[in-house]
């Protein structure tokens, strides 16, 4: 085992694959000079100029040839800088990446994955910090995961790259200096499979990317007053882990989704349904979202703050659903 940073895990997670399958190559913005937080470092100069390769400050153009590129048979590693300039390739994404195995009858696959640094970091405004995971999820032939661990950020972004489908990899910009232990070899993470980040009887809290570190906050709060809190990371929203949660969910009889998106048509609402769904005549309480409020992000700190959920919102939440 190592401590390892979100951005040195994914850093070496990326240098392995490379090594190790010549066909896999990444394109995007400063790629050369590490990319925005790191996470391409040294790679250029490992790997030549051809295989790291930095392109103009057009993100349709990016994503573009990525997508030619896999068809032809590569796979490439799309970085969008900022999850926020991702929407100035939706047509690529969305029309052509997403659709293509299926409209041209599984004779063509694009096995390409779009890094986007996604959530709010602090003071990068309206336009560089929004969670939209709830936009790719609704494409159909689109595969989309969000790490939250050193551990995830390295195993989601091997099985992505290795996956034959387009993959959103959504990675949180708050936790590229979050560092964790990590096994050495690290080890590909299924996609669809969630994490039980901590066991619990009373109640289950679903969350994803950065939130998982504060429903752990919350959950260990809540434990000081004799509620007991299972937090599952989904890690994957597509496909995500229906029996992971339906499973504790049937267990705990509540059940609280958590997440940074705004919470109006969020991802948390899927999740809500189908438990609601699912095992309704069994809920102890009506079913909980925790997401952002409607509103563009602010850059002054004190509207930024208010903007985002914090622990005691949280644990009052827990409270509540627990003990009416």
């Amino acid at each position: 085992m190592a401590l390892m940073t979100c951005q040195e895990a994914a850093l070496a997670a990326l240098a392995h694959e490379m090594q190790e399958d010549p066909t896999i190559w990444a394109l995007g913005e400063d790629l050369g000079r590490g990319g925005v937080f790191g996470q391409y470092r040294g790679l250029q100069q490992r790997f030549g100029a051809e295989r790291i390769v930095d392109t103009p400050i057009s993100e349709a153009t990016i994503m573009g040839a990525a997508v030619g590129a896999a068809m032809m048979g590569t796979r490439p590693v799309v970085e969008m800088r900022i999850a926020d300039f991702a929407l100035c390739a939706v047509d690529e994404l969305v029309n052509q990446a997403a659709k293509a195995r299926f409209m041209f009858g599984g004779q063509a696959k694009v096995p390409l994955v779009a890094r986007h640094p996604m959530g709010t970091w602090k003071n990068l405004a309206a336009q560089h910090s929004q969670s939209l995971e709830a936009w790719w999820v609704h494409v159909p032939g689109l595969v989309v995961a969000a790490p939250a661990t050193p551990a995830d950020c390295a195993g989601l972004l091997k099985s992505s790259i290795r996956c034959d489908d387009p993959v959103v990899l959504l990675e949180h910009k708050d936790l590229w200096t979050y560092a964790a232990e990590v096994d050495e070899a690290l080890p590909p993470v299924p996609l669809g499979v969630a994490e039980c980040a901590r066991d619990g009887r009373d109640l289950t809290l679903v969350t994803w990317s950065a939130a998982r570190h504060l429903a752990l906050a919350a959950a260990d709060a809540a434990a000081a007053t004799g509620i007991e809190v299972e937090v599952l990371d989904l890690r994957t929203l597509w496909p995500w882990d229906r029996g992971a949660v339906l499973g504790s969910v049937s267990r705990t009889r509540r059940l609280l989704v958590l997440h940074e998106a705004v919470q109006v048509a969020g991802f948390g609402a899927e999740i809500a349904a189908t438990v609601a769904e699912t095992l309704g005549s069994i809920l102890a309480a009506p079913v909980r979202r925790l997401g952002a409020p409607r509103v563009p992000i602010a850059y002054a700190p004190p509207l930024e703050a208010v903007y985002r959920i914090d622990q005691g919102r949280v644990l009052a939440t827990i409270q509540g659903l627990v003990r009416g």
